[in-house]
């Protein structure tokens, strides 16, 4: 087999949910800057459609904007057909959309935020997976991509719902691996502490704590997740499925 290029994905079809902004939005641009058409899909269709026109101008690169909430799995189903409508195929899904919302304390967060943190986080990637690895191990192969978090194994108090949810999309990605092998490759990032809309919410006690609890001295930039994602996208990885990439500036602990 011929050593792989640049990470290329001419001719690929890449979906990204929470594509419209933060991590999603850097791996939309790098995917379609190596050849793909991308879906980007989000609850806001006018943020979808924002990115899916720059990127078109700055690629040439088809790119189709979908609104989807993908705690619904009505929302996820037609977002799969709509793709499928539209581009012919996908050849890399990437399960990127979540939600980590703050509560007052362990006894005083509800049943229903408890609920919608499940759906984002896990439920709405299990029934994306299950739609399109179907598909994918019934036709030519592909590459799924579970964005998960460091709080999935180093929970703390005050993210515990979303911890426990990644910790799910862990156990998922391995399942999942299993499930659609040999033709379907299935990964997941691990991201810790990024510089993304989430991190604004953070105060300047919080933002240093971070920085003390990195070998590397600073919280991430999106731009530093894309290597990974284009390598476990692309035939870079073609003998990597199962696996769980770190992606922490060396993190000892969580600081929250």
């Amino acid at each position: 087999m011929a050593a792989p290029s640049g990470f290329d994905l001419s001719g690929k079809v890449a979906l990204i949910t929470g594509g419209s902004r933060g991590l999603g939005a850097k791996m939309v641009s790098a995917f379609a800057a190596r050849g793909a058409d991308v879906v980007i899909a989000s609850r806001k269709l006018s943020a979808c459609q924002a990115l899916a026109d720059h990127v078109h101008r700055e690629s040439g690169r088809r790119a189709l904007a979908v609104a989807c909430h993908v705690g619904h799995w009505a929302d996820c189903d037609a977002l799969v057909a709509e793709a499928y409508a539209e581009l012919g195929r996908v050849d890399v899904l990437v399960n990127n959309a979540g939600m980590s919302p703050r509560y007052p304390s362990l006894a005083e967060h509800t049943e229903a935020l408890y609920d919608k943190v499940m759906a984002v986080n896990l439920k709405g990637p299990f029934r994306l997976s299950a739609q399109i690895g179907s598909r994918m191990a019934a036709g030519a192969g592909g590459s799924i991509i579970n964005v998960s978090s460091i709080a999935a194994v180093q929970p703390t108090p005050v993210e515990l719902p979303y911890a426990t949810a990644k910790a799910g999309l862990n156990a998922l990605t391995l399942g999942l691996a299993r499930a659609f092998a040999p033709k379907v490759r299935v990964n997941a990032i691990m991201p810790g502490m990024f510089a993304t809309d989430i991190s604004k919410a953070w105060d300047e006690k919080t933002l240093q704590m971070a920085e003390r609890a990195v070998p590397l001295g600073r919280i991430g930039a999106p731009e530093e997740v894309v290597g990974a994602a284009l390598y476990l996208a692309s035939e870079a990885s073609s003998y990597t499925t199962g696996a769980i990439l770190k992606i922490d500036g060396g993190l000892a602990f969580s600081p929250a």
